[in-house]
């Protein structure tokens, strides 16, 4: 079970949605209606996942979740505030903030939002940015409580086996649902990998894979990862490299992938009261830091023992 712990966001400071990733509106903008109508409000929850992988232990596994929420306004809606400048409060709810598909109290936090404060705002942003169509303001940050490897959408393990004239590599990942509230797919899953050593050839690499010779270093791109994967999103990256200059030293692993329709945490969001309606809840989730401690065998000369880390 996910617990969500809350920060508000000062209203002093605004910053543009994390990731750069619009909030579309359904409806045209600029807005145009009467005083008694309701406001459209676009709502986008992102959540980065940072993961700390101690080779193929997976109770060595850190991970912290960080969130924020932002709400999206349609250009128009500083008209609308110019002409009724007492509008309604705006307040909304945040829910699930447990993961337990409850809403009683214990899972639900209520928000108020400074009507004067938000007006001022975006009446500037509309003067610095005459051409937006929408206006995102950050409304909330928080952190996500994690269980260990239990909370990686995507588990993994590296292991190298580094010899004088050549350099093997696996990466194994797995596709957890376990930690998402509704499972989706991962979407541009990326592996970067450096190789030293001077490599000169590459054998046996599956799935095909991008070397880059200038930067020495590989890359595996897969569209998506997910339970309609093969083998259920289980699968391993194989690769030899051919030395000039070996043994290769083990370098740390670059994952990327992104996720839209869902959450970590599983926290929602609903308003209270009159005045405003969703026209949009958009939720993601990205990969952050990730560092990968590998399982590592090295070449020893014959007679010695070999030492597995």
């Amino acid at each position: 079970m996910h617990t969500v712990k809350m920060f508000k966001q000062s209203f002093q400071s605004f910053s543009e949605l994390i990731f750069n990733v619009p909030v579309p509106f359904t409806g045209p903008s600029p807005l145009t209606m009467g005083a008694q109508d309701t406001l459209p409000v676009a709502a986008a929850f992102t959540e980065t996942v940072n993961a700390y992988f101690k080779g193929a232990d997976p109770s060595k596994c850190i991970v912290k979740i960080t969130g924020e929420m932002v709400l999206s306004f349609p250009a128009g809606i500083t008209r609308h505030f110019a002409n009724n400048p007492s509008p309604a409060a705006l307040t909304f709810r945040v829910i699930n903030s447990s993961s337990d598909n409850t809403q009683n109290d214990a899972n639900t936090k209520e928000f108020w939002v400074n009507m004067p404060n938000l007006m001022t705002h975006l009446k500037k942003v509309s003067e610095q940015k005459p051409q937006a169509t929408y206006y995102n303001v950050d409304m909330l940050k928080y952190q996500v409580s994690a269980q260990g490897i239990q909370s990686t959408p995507l588990n993994l393990a590296v292991n190298w086996r580094c010899e004088p004239a050549s350099t093997d590599l696996r990466i194994d990942y797995k596709y957890n649902t376990d930690a998402m509230t509704t499972a989706v797919a991962l979407n541009n899953v990326q592996f970067l990998v450096p190789i030293d050593g001077g490599v000169t050839k590459l054998q046996a690499v599956l799935p095909p894979a991008v070397w880059n010779a200038e930067q020495q270093r590989i890359l595996w791109k897969i569209p998506d990862i997910s339970q309609k994967s093969e083998n259920g999103g289980v699968g391993s990256l194989l690769a030899r490299f051919q030395l000039s200059e070996g043994p290769s030293k083990p370098s740390p692993l670059v994952v990327q992938f992104t996720s839209e329709g869902s959450t970590l945490s599983g926290c929602d969001i609903e308003l209270v009261g009159a005045g405003y309606r969703f026209s949009l809840i958009k939720k993601r989730f990205a990969a952050g830091n990730w560092k990968i401690d590998v399982d590592c065998l090295f070449w020893k000369p014959a007679g010695a023992a070999v030492v597995t880390f």
